[in-house]
């Protein structure tokens, strides 16, 4: 399943581990998603969503 937030988009983000000899390797930081029941906008039923941390706070995710 991919790591996206269903409202806004984000995605994870690439870069470098760096050890104390300079050796770099490859890494990930992945979106801190939660599965949420909530109102989807076209219906007026809810779904379960996957929801980034961010959204959750803000407010642009209505909880079901």
């Amino acid at each position: 399943m991919a790591q996206v937030c269903s409202v806004c988009g984000k995605g994870p983000q690439f870069g470098n581990n760096v050890s104390h000899a300079n050796n770099k390797t490859r890494r990930r930081w992945n979106v801190n998603l939660h599965p949420v029941k909530a109102k989807v906008e076209g219906s007026s039923n809810t779904k379960k969503v996957r929801v980034c941390s961010g959204c959750l706070r803000s407010g642009k995710v209505t909880k079901a």
